[in-house]
């Protein structure tokens, strides 16, 4: 595990061996906020949406689902909205708001330790999904029963198997105190006000990810390595920890920052020669297996097969590390046996369980898809490493050239409507030399222009669709060096 702090964003990184397999930015910045509680006030009540609107100091309003607000583990649906305009409630970011969407908050708080959750007001026990076998699941159940509060929650996570029953009530003390200083700050907050900030990442890994497990954890901040070095009590936890102070940038010295920007691409290469394509909508991520130069050494049904095999595997590495969620759709390589569909659905499945975010496959469509889905928590990665491009608004498009003469057309008939002998133009060098080139104003200067005068001033440093039209009557004009009369 690698920790560094630039300017005064987090970097975290988890590899396997020299590959990197988790890669988590917190940014004071970014639009991820899940976890936060908040003060809120509710705006908004639609009772044929079982939902209401809540404003908490975000920019867009939060979506309290009625599922989401405390009435009773078994009070019917159409009960739970029992919240009105105006009132003052406490809410947690349950997903952080994605696009056009705002965020959908919760009533329904929860606490997350090593071990468990800590869910307050809500008599509720569970065990994670990960855990499978009933016995381990039905002795969870029972420890989680002796160690939680009368009227409270818990959820037991994995790590929880291996705890000892007296860290287990430890952590729920921790726990509960936490919500009860909560509480306390609520009462004199304003709304809008942030209540409770969920844990840095660094803090959140280390809190969800085996130890035991891990080989070295390497931190670039003296600051963040003795805050980790007082979370971990145990010796062999500490003799992990390494204060990294090297001559060169720590994400660079392990290899890393050239993976980082790997992800960027929507092209992953696979060491046989296939690759995928990765394309991002605001409603889902698609992802096509192409074969590329792999050939293969056999039929083509097993080349296909194998193909596809070593896709499910990256897919499985590519979602986690990229931070993927929502719906997936991957268009594998067509394959016509049966039993090499079934065969590639596990291996997917199988790759998907080593992902600490749920993932449920919904199978092969008609159309030979595969579809599954992913927990999101925050932004995926592509999102915090980049801006959207202040010229193509994150269009990937700016406007052709013609367009763009065609705009300046427009401005130029307008000018001499408003009744100007004289009209300066100054724009792209590029694209004035477009316009020269394929005399696209020769008609107009020839005809309705042709007691007018046009001059252009070009510029290099102009951007494309960038350019200024004004007139001027003035019977002596002074213009730079660059200005040229068109035609």
């Amino acid at each position: 595990m690698y920790f560094d702090y630039f300017g005064g964003d987090c970097f975290a990184a988890v590899t396997e061996g020299d590959r990197l397999v988790e890669f988590h930015l917190d940014s004071a910045g970014a639009s991820d906020i899940s976890g936060n509680i908040y003060k809120g006030r509710v705006v908004n009540v639609v009772g044929g949406m079982q939902a209401a609107f809540v404003a908490f100091g975000q920019p867009k309003n939060g979506y309290l689902y009625a599922g989401d607000i405390p009435a009773g583990v078994d009070v019917p649906l159409s009960e739970k909205l029992n919240v009105k305009v105006g009132d003052e409630v406490m809410v947690q970011v349950s997903k952080s708001p994605i696009g056009t969407k705002g965020a959908r908050v919760s009533m329904n708080l929860s606490f997350v330790g090593k071990n468990l959750i800590y869910l307050p007001n809500l008599p509720f026990l569970g065990v994670s999904r990960k855990i499978t076998d009933e016995n381990e699941r039905a002795h969870l159940l029972s420890v989680a029963e002796k160690v939680r509060f009368a009227g409270d929650g818990l959820i037991m996570r994995t790590n929880a198997r291996n705890a000892e029953l007296r860290i287990l009530k430890e952590e729920v003390r921790y726990l509960k105190g936490l919500y009860l200083s909560v509480l306390e700050t609520y009462k004199e907050a304003k709304v809008g006000d942030l209540i409770y900030r969920d844990a840095d990442v660094h803090i959140r890994l280390l809190r969800d990810i085996d130890i035991s497990s891990v080989n070295k954890i390497y931190v670039g901040s003296f600051t963040v390595y003795k805050r980790i070095e007082k979370m971990f009590k145990k010796a062999n936890q500490k003799n992990k920890l390494v204060l990294y102070d090297g001559p060169r940038e720590m994400f660079d010295a392990f290899g890393l920052e050239k993976q980082v920007y790997e992800l960027l691409s929507t092209r992953v290469e696979l060491e046989s020669g296939a690759y995928l394509i990765f394309d991002k909508t605001e409603a889902l991520t698609v992802i096509d297996v192409n074969t590329g130069k792999f050939t293969g050494e056999s039929a083509l049904e097993e080349t296909v097969f194998e193909t596809n095999l070593l896709a499910a595997k990256e897919i499985a590495r590519q979602v986690r590390l990229r931070n993927v969620g929502g719906i997936v759709v991957v268009d594998f390589i067509d394959m016509v046996k049966e039993e090499h569909r079934a065969k590639l659905l596990e291996e997917l499945e199988r790759c998907l369980r080593e992902d600490r975010a749920k993932c449920n496959i919904e199978g092969i469509s008609g159309l030979g898809l595969v579809s599954f889905t992913r927990r999101k928590y925050k932004d995926d990665n592509k999102v915090m490493l980049t801006k959207s491009c202040p010229y193509c608004k994150g269009s990937g498009v700016v406007l052709s050239d013609t367009y763009i003469a065609f705009k300046i057309k427009i401005a130029l008939k307008n000018c001499f409507a408003n009744g100007y002998e004289n009209a300066i133009v100054e724009l792209n060098a590029g694209i004035f030399a477009q316009i020269l080139s394929k005399r696209m104003f020769s008609h107009a200067v020839t005809g309705e222009w042709r007691n007018k005068r046009v001059y252009m001033i070009p510029h290099k440093t102009f951007h494309e669709e960038h350019f200024t039209v004004r007139g001027d009557n003035n019977s002596v004009l002074t213009l730079p060096d660059t200005a040229q009369l068109l035609y």
